[in-house]
């Protein structure tokens, strides 16, 4: 049977890590699809974080005026780059 704690990436000092208990022994398809949806997750994280450090410095066309920072989500042009980001990432999500 699919023991997800021999899978690759379970190792000391942790080893199989589940402490909510979502993959049981046996589900070979839910561990893929929580392995991938982990992978995806912490990839949208790392651009997302390299997106809050990059703001400070780089500006779009039409953007120069709004504040660097979260007050740009205030502001009037950064309101509608918000607005037009968060359509664009639900529509691939």
């Amino acid at each position: 049977p699919f023991d997800p704690a021999a899978q690759v990436g379970a190792m000391p000092p942790l080893g199989f890590f589940d402490p909510a208990g979502f993959c049981k022994n046996g589900d070979k398809d839910g561990f893929r699809k929580l392995r991938t949806s982990e992978i995806k997750h912490g990839r949208v994280a790392m651009m997302a974080a390299t997106g809050g450090l990059l703001q400070h410095f780089i500006k779009f066309p039409g953007f120069e005026g709004v504040p660097a920072g979260l007050s740009a989500v205030t502001t009037a042009p950064g309101t509608y780059g918000f607005v037009a980001l968060f359509l664009v990432a639900g529509a691939l999500e």
